[in-house]
């Protein structure tokens, strides 16, 4: 990896180049022209290998991973895993995912429930809780609906460095709130245009967000922008 901005380097190490987590990062991927899925409607093939080092560096540095219910419910992701080099920079077992979801609507045999080395935490609303008794632990932040300020100050509590892997109503919630410190975003070097199967990065925003651009690196054709966001 080369770092392009601040300063110009030949050769990052990912672990000390995004060591220095916030609160609240976000981590994304997308295509030059802002799709975060690819033609099989998936992030796999985005960025290739050089965005999976990235991403697992920055698993490697949180404390606990925040998802969205239609990410899990797509039934591709797995319990989170380390590398024995990141495991040992790290110090332990990687982080626990946690599953933001305002029904509980989830498949609890998936192994992201009953296969996960760190426990999977969901976050739900009292209401939703009062409905449900999931298998795994459970906190509750708001009543009929999931209050998502109060969620991320509960969890923080525990878990000081907290890194949000989307999907992009997730995401799009996070920035709206004004709860996001940090995006993250890996910009591979493909064009898909439009279509059924390319969701777009963010939803809908109610203003402008402005950003403030921390660090540029570069791997494989991948661009890996560090940004500041200013809410």
């Amino acid at each position: 990896m080369r770092r392009l901005l601040p300063e110009p380097a030949a050769d990052a190490d990912p672990y000390e180049a995004y060591g220095d987590a916030p609160a609240l990062r976000i981590g994304m991927v997308m295509s030059a022209d802002g799709s975060v899925t690819d033609d099989e409607g998936w992030t796999d093939r985005l960025g290739g290998e050089a965005d999976f080092r990235v991403f697992r560096t920055l698993r490697a540095l949180a404390d606990a991973i925040l998802v969205g219910a239609g990410t899990v419910r797509t039934g591709r992701l797995g319990p989170a895993r380390l590398r024995a080099d990141l495991r040992e920079r790290r110090g332990g077992p990687p982080a626990p995912i946690v599953v933001v979801s305002r029904t509980l609507d989830l498949d609890w045999s998936l192994p992201l429930f009953t296969a996960a080395e760190t426990p999977t935490i969901v976050v739900t609303s009292r209401a939703a809780l009062a409905r449900h008794a999931p298998p795994v632990r459970a906190v509750a932040a708001g009543e009929e609906e999931i209050d998502l300020p109060a969620a991320v100050r509960l969890l923080r509590e525990e878990f000081p460095r907290l890194l949000c892997e989307g999907g992009p109503a997730l995401t799009t919630s996070l920035i709206r709130e004004g709860l996001a410190d940090e995006l993250c975003l890996n910009v591979a070097p493909t064009l898909y245009g439009g279509g059924p199967r390319h969701t777009r990065l963010l939803g809908e925003l109610p203003a402008e967000v402005r950003l403030r651009p921390a660090a540029v690196y570069e791997d494989e054709g991948v661009l890996f922008l560090r940004y500041r966001l200013r809410t």
